[in-house]
This record gives C-alpha cells, sequence and structure tokens, in this order.
C-alpha cells in the first residue's frame, strides 16, 4: 500500500502477529490463538480487532456468514514503518546517531562486523 501505515499499539502488533501467520480469521479464531500466549479476555481482543479495523489496518470480509479478518498491510510495511516513527522519536531522525550507540554499545564479533561492512559495502549511496 502507498499510503502511510497508521500507528499500532504493543498490543495491537499481537493481533497482528496472529493474522500474519495465518489469514484470513473469524473473531473467535484469534481470540484462541492469543490466548494460547496471552491472558486477555475476549472482549479486550475484540475491542483490538475493532481498533484496528478503524484504523485501516485490518480489513474484514462480510461476504459469509462469520466476519473475516486480514491484515491489510505486510508484516514488513508495519515494521519498516514502526522503525521510522522509533528512529524519530528517539533519534531526531538520524539513523547514524542510533547506529552509532548501538555499535557502540553492543558486543560484536569479528563475524558480525564483517557482515555489518558488507552490509554498508553494498548499499547505494544516496
Amino acid at each position: 500500500m502507498s499510503n502511510e501505515v497508521p500507528s499500532i499499539s504493543e498490543a495491537e502488533w499481537e493481533v497482528m502477529n496472529v493474522l500474519w501467520e495465518k489469514k484470513p480469521l473469524t473473531a473467535n479464531e484469534v481470540i484462541l490463538s492469543l490466548q494460547e500466549k496471552m491472558d486477555w479476555k475476549p472482549k479486550t481482543i475484540r475491542t483490538l480487532l475493532d481498533r484496528l479495523v478503524k484504523k485501516k489496518v485490518v480489513g474484514v470480509n462480510q461476504n459469509q456468514k462469520l466476519y473475516t479478518f486480514y491484515p491489510l498491510y505486510t508484516q514488513e510495511e508495519c515494521q519498516k514503518a514502526e522503525a521510522q516513527t522509533f528512529l524519530k522519536r528517539i533519534y531526531g531522525g538520524t539513523m547514524k546517531s542510533m547506529l552509532v550507540q548501538f555499535i557502540e554499545e553492543e558486543a560484536l564479533t569479528e563475524e558480525d562486523m564483517n557482515e555489518l561492512r558488507s552490509i554498508l559495502n553494498e548499499k547505494p549511496k544516496k
């Protein structure tokens, strides 16, 4: 999708992860899947689904007796949008600041450093 991906909460990410894994799903299927890993009431999950539909992140197929829900954005599109939001909020939008902090604070193996060099060498310049 070319339009901007709406912001989704941490709880909404859990619902999206279920829908990305298997789609389309009924509300009850989403509820059953989430209740295996989260201590959420069915009403909470339905509220999260409703919010995602209102935000136009999840679509609803109403052609059957049971409504089914499906993602309107790929997992990659949402991850990219979330990364951009994080970058703007925490690092003033500059990738370099974030990378420097992570590289300085993380223990990197020789293999990690070689992989990072390789990625940077292959990246086209702007």
